[in-house]
């Protein structure tokens, strides 16, 4: 696949992820991203220039060149106040969960595509399409803030153990990066996204 097909891709699923989140949160009371702009899926108003960017662009560089790396990225989150919702405990799964299940829905679509059309030229990129929606889902369900997975955890979590628990937050992505190090997306991630595709009867692995 040329690279413009794989950022294509990529974006869209980014993007369609972080606007259900503030889709969901605007259809449960907080019009944060609404008023902020971000309720929108114009792809400049979800780029981060580091995430979405600069690492993704350095790390597939470092692909091509033949390091075996995990490509991964983000978009600028979509703002979402929390206090706002109309039951913020458990809204905030909800919130959390709507990214996660329109990748989800995102792959289920492509598969079915690939499936009512099994000799398309495109079954490449169709096939990339459903990989990507679903580490996304996978990825993105890690129980670690600010990851989505966080989300479902603190909506069930007692009030007791939510403080504590969303402190982690400030070393989120220093603990992700650390998982990943230790294996994380071999071990645990690629597993699930085979047997995810699988379901769908997608085989790209």
């Amino acid at each position: 696949m040329d690279i413009i097909s794989i950022i294509i891709i990529l974006f869209s699923a980014i993007i369609l992820h972080e606007y259900a989140h503030g889709w969901s949160a605007y259809q449960l009371g907080d019009p944060t991203a609404k008023q902020a702009g971000r309720l929108t899926l114009n792809p400049f108003k979800h780029i981060d220039p580091f995430g979405t960017v600069l690492l993704p662009a350095i790390l597939l560089t470092l692909r091509f060149l033949g390091y075996n790396v995990f490509v991964f990225g983000w978009a600028k989150p979509v703002p979402v106040n929390f206090a706002r919702l109309r039951n913020p405990k458990r809204d905030m799964i909800w919130v959390g969960l709507a990214g996660p299940a329109m990748n989800i829905g995102l792959a289920v679509l492509f598969s079915l595509f690939l499936k009512m059309y099994p000799g398309t030229g495109h079954y490449e990129a169709i096939g990339f399409a459903v990989f990507i929606n679903i580490l996304l889902a996978v990825f993105n369900m890690i129980p670690i803030p600010p990851l989505d997975g966080s989300r479902l955890v603190m909506g069930l979590l007692p009030d007791r153990y939510f403080l504590m628990y969303s402190r982690l937050e400030r070393y989120g992505i220093l603990i992700v990066i650390l998982l990943l190090y230790f294996g994380l997306f071999e071990n645990v991630i690629l597993p699930m996204i085979t047997f995810f595709s699988r379901l769908l009867g997608v085989q790209f692995l």
